[in-house]
């Protein structure tokens, strides 16, 4: 908290990755309402789909941080999990004092540029699955490795948890 609290530039920009069920959901939360408020923008309005995770965090990099670095507004269109597309609804961030993004894979040497702390949440595999099954219901356990596969790639082309400045491992 200390670390938001001592940005002078507005907005203060928390990224927050991780893998699948680790927790970002929760500690993105956690933080806006120890804040009192923040905007939170969540990748998963943002991917676009099963296979979409770098693609997604390239959109909120390109759409999201890259606009509010700049004191402007990010906007992106969301997809619609339903029916497996993009939607005609445009969702938008106004750069207000903190504003945190999180998703896994939004974590890049680029993208850290663009912010002022930067969060890397891990935990044991069982823990997490169980949680994002638990979260999702039967609709995403037969993506789990799918998705998962490109969490890996995610991790060996950037190494987030060596680009964040925190580290939290998580039961």
């Amino acid at each position: 908290m200390r670390a938001v609290a001592e940005v002078r530039r507005v907005p203060a920009i928390v990224v927050i990755d991780g893998r699948s069920g680790a927790g970002k959901s929760t500690f993105a939360d956690m933080i806006a309402a120890l804040l009192g408020s923040a905007a939170i923008v969540r990748l998963d309005d943002i991917y676009p789909g099963w296979d979409g995770l770098q693609a997604g965090a390239d959109t909120a990099r390109e759409r999201v941080l890259a606009p509010l670095r700049q004191g402007e507004q990010g906007s992106w269109l969301t997809w619609d999990w339903s029916s497996d597309r993009q939607s005609d609804r445009v969702q938008s961030v106004a750069p207000a004092p903190v504003v945190i993004v999180e998703g896994a894979g939004i974590l890049t040497p680029e993208s850290a540029e663009l912010a002022d702390v930067t969060v890397w949440l891990d935990a044991p595999r069982g823990a997490r699955r169980a949680r994002a099954l638990h979260r999702d219901g039967e609709t995403y356990r037969p993506h789990w490795e799918r998705w998962e596969r490109q969490e890996d790639a995610h991790l060996r082309e950037h190494d987030p948890a060596r680009i964040a400045r925190f580290v939290f491992r998580l039961p």
